[in-house]
């Protein structure tokens, strides 16, 4: 019997990423995630600041020496899905207002307002992954 498999409407697009854990590694992961919505045609921003805000979250308080946290970008229909792993499975992100003695803090308040969902899924003892998804108006998806 020959069965035919039903192909997407829409394509589906994926990047992945290792990264070091630092200032460094953060700063590739906003520039490399940057890079590859350009290349699929597909607007930059606000996505940019979330991978930013994720990827600072991951290198300082995920951090565990030796160990590099991932960046994933998937495109499905109109959603981006925006994940950053890291090894930290115990640390898990709390969305509480900053004192307003910190200059930090403030990183998730700001994922929360530029993304249509966030979360947290935790994976295999010891990862973690902060996620966030961002739809795009009707007509940009390539």
């Amino acid at each position: 019997m020959n069965q035919r498999t039903a192909e997407p409407t829409t394509p589906v697009r994926n990047f992945s990423v290792l990264l070091s854990p630092t200032p460094r590694g953060a700063h590739q992961a906003r520039r490399l995630g940057a890079g590859q919505l350009r290349s699929w045609g597909l607007p930059v921003d606000p996505a940019r600041q979330v991978i930013a805000e994720l990827a600072a979250n991951a290198t300082t308080h995920g951090r565990v020496a030796g160990r590099d946290f991932r960046l994933t970008l998937h495109v499905a229909a109109d959603t981006l899905r925006i994940e950053v792993t890291d090894t930290r499975g115990e640390h898990l992100p709390e969305l509480r207002p900053p004192s307003s003695d910190t200059e930090s803090g403030r990183g998730l308040l700001l994922v929360e307002a530029l993304a249509d969902r966030w979360g947290v899924t935790e994976g295999r003892f010891p990862r973690k992954t902060v996620w966030a998804e961002l739809r795009f108006p009707s007509g940009r998806t390539p």
